[in-house]
């Protein structure tokens, strides 16, 4: 016994011990990570900022915990935020060291047509600076040639490509494979082209689906098309030949024979280009990395213009999705904040939970009654996306913004042919007539699925109610542009969905001039987390950061089926998988 005592007592000091150097490493690593983190970069006069496109691209940038936690130090992200970027890009305009932008593009992932503009219309104004952008790559993407398009020079590797087949809206269909394992889709919904539950009950789009993917599609290529055309100083019909013609995949030459391209040359040789631009042989490239690092200009205010980004399915079970108490108590707490003079909420979300939305919604009426507050739309803001910014007193979307589809669905799967086949059988008892309500071993009855539809149209009213009073709309006009339809940026300013076409700087401006700043600081909520934070809160963070690593650009699907399984409630959003190409 004297033995076994002298053991446990061992042990218990041994795992103490352990766990004391276990927490000093901890320490040591999160402080190694806060000192490089925190590591000022000074600019050298002929600096050049060396942006690379390649990752997957999302509306706001944090620490990669896996990344940092496995060594990954270098600027390899595979992950890659448009805040991040815009933020440099700003920073390279307005330092003087810096003569311009060198623009490397490799394969961006997850980049939709909004943000690529957020992009494009940042680097027009490095060149209205009278700085320089030069861009190269071995092939560029439809994507990455929007934003390249702008540059003073596109080079191209002799033996590469630049892919530009048009535009592709794509929706997976679930019909089939449920209808072989038994599972039937119990669909309720308002609105005509409220799409996101057709994956579930058919094996292809609806004419009405059909009808608005059409015009979605076709305003975005038609303002990708003005926009390289613009730049590259031909017609949008030139774009439309190599398209369809499929010049695309020629060889290098037929992209400099349409003036795509100006050059085709070797990585290598790309440095003796820079220097002429430069005017010097002597100049140091700078990574996006180094660039977050560069002290800003910005001088310190009390009046606070405040930007609070909402990105994500609304309520979804990702840690990458928005949560809707978490933005709720945001907005309040910038209502009571008085050295908040104004509010910028930044919305990239193509919707999720009604609760939730509405939940956000009256949070911003808090807001708009004690200081101005703008909407600055991103590559979504639909459904539940623009429920929560319906009230704003102005919306600024992108062009090819995706926004609208104002309409509510339910789903309740039916899984009796999947047990039926498997020889599950249930049985029970209750206390009321619909104690069992929702129950998925069974389909709905009669009764039901008329109580269920009066609650999605209940919800659908008071949706269009909520856009008719924020846009000082009637019932009548707004269902009329509803009915689960989705709209361009574009196409909703026409509508009145929107006031304003631009970006984030465009709607910081509009708040300004509201609230009658000349004096102010830009602040972004919420604040971001660092490693050690992340760490500490919630270790499921990390879980997410290795899956979202491991898939790529595949995570997206990933994703969605989590998303699948524990959705619940009415829900306010666009389809699903919707990958516009």
């Amino acid at each position: 016994m004297k033995e076994f005592f002298k053991m446990a007592f061992a042990t218990v000091v041994g795992l103490f011990i352990f766990g004391l150097c276990s927490l000093f490493i901890l320490f040591s690593v999160a402080g190694a990570i806060a000192s490089v983190s925190d590591t000022e970069v000074k600019v050298r006069p002929n600096s050049v900022f060396h942006l690379k496109l390649s990752g997957v691209l999302v509306e706001r940038s944090e620490e990669n915990s896996m990344a940092i936690l496995m060594g990954e130090l270098d600027d390899k992200q595979k992950t890659i935020g448009l805040d991040e970027i815009l933020a440099s890009i700003r920073t390279a305009k307005l330092n003087d060291n810096i003569d311009g932008i060198y623009l490397e593009c490799d394969a961006l992932f997850a980049a939709a047509p909004a943000s690529l503009m957020e992009i494009r219309n940042a680097l027009l104004e490095v060149k209205e600076e009278g700085k320089f952008v030069v861009s190269y790559a071995d092939f560029y993407s439809q994507s990455c040639y929007l934003v390249a398009s702008v540059s003073d020079k596109v080079l191209l590797n002799p033996y590469g490509h630049v892919i530009i087949p048009g535009m592709t809206i794509r929706t997976v269909y679930f019909k089939d494979l449920l209808d072989k394992i038994g599972v039937d889709m119990q669909v309720v919904k308002v609105g005509t082209y409220k799409s996101a539950v057709e994956p579930f009950i058919n094996t292809s789009m609806s004419d009405a689906n059909r009808l608005q993917l059409t015009a979605l599609s076709n305003s975005i290529w038609t303002n990708y098309k003005s926009s390289v055309a613009d730049s590259r100083g031909f017609t949008s019909e030139v774009i439309n030949q190599y398209a369809d013609k499929g010049t695309f995949l020629e060889n290098a030459s037929a992209a400099v024979a349409i003036h795509l391209v100006d050059s085709l040359v070797y990585r290598a040789e790309v440095k003796a280009i820079l220097e002429d631009f430069v005017g010097k042989d002597d100049f140091k490239l700078l990574t996006l990395k180094q660039m977050t690092k560069v002290r800003s200009t910005t001088k310190y205010s009390d009046n606070k213009v405040a930007v609070l980004y909402a990105s994500g399915a609304i309520d979804g079970n990702d840690q990458t999705d928005m949560d809707s108490e978490q933005i709720a108590k945001e907005l309040c707490r910038l209502a009571d904040d008085d050295d908040v003079k104004c509010v910028v909420l930044r919305v990239n979300s193509p919707g999720g939970s009604a609760y939730g939305s509405e939940q956000m919604w009256h949070a911003t009426t808090l807001v708009k009654s004690k200081k101005p507050l703008i909407v600055s739309m991103g590559d979504y803001a639909a459904s539940g996306g623009y429920y929560m910014s319906c009230a704003a007193d102005t919306i600024v979307a992108q062009p090819n913004t995706i926004t609208g589809s104002i309409g509510i669905f339910g789903l309740i799967p039916n899984i009796q042919g999947l047990t039926d086949k498997i020889g599950l059988d249930f049985d029970g008892v209750k206390t009321n007539k619909l104690s069992d309500f929702g129950d998925v071993s069974r389909p709905l009855t009669a009764t039901e699925k008329v109580l269920l539809q009066n609650y999605i149209n209940e919800g659908y009213e008071l949706f269009v109610k909520r856009c008719a009073d924020g846009r000082k709309l009637s019932v009548e006009s707004i269902k009329a542009i509803g009915e689960g339809r989705v709209w361009s940026g574009l196409e909703a300013k026409r509508i009145g969905l929107v006031d304003e076409i631009g970006g984030l700087d465009k709607a910081i401006d509009i708040a300004v001039e509201k609230a009658g700043l000349t004096n102010y600081m830009v602040k972004e909520y919420p604040a971001k987390k660092n490693l050690f934070t992340k760490l500490m809160e919630d270790i499921s963070l990390v879980k997410t950061d290795i899956v979202r690593e491991t898939l790529g650009k595949d995570y997206t699907y990933f994703k969605y089926i989590n998303q699948l399984k524990q959705m619940s409630g009415a829900q306010a959003r666009l389809p699903f998988l919707l990958e516009i190409n």
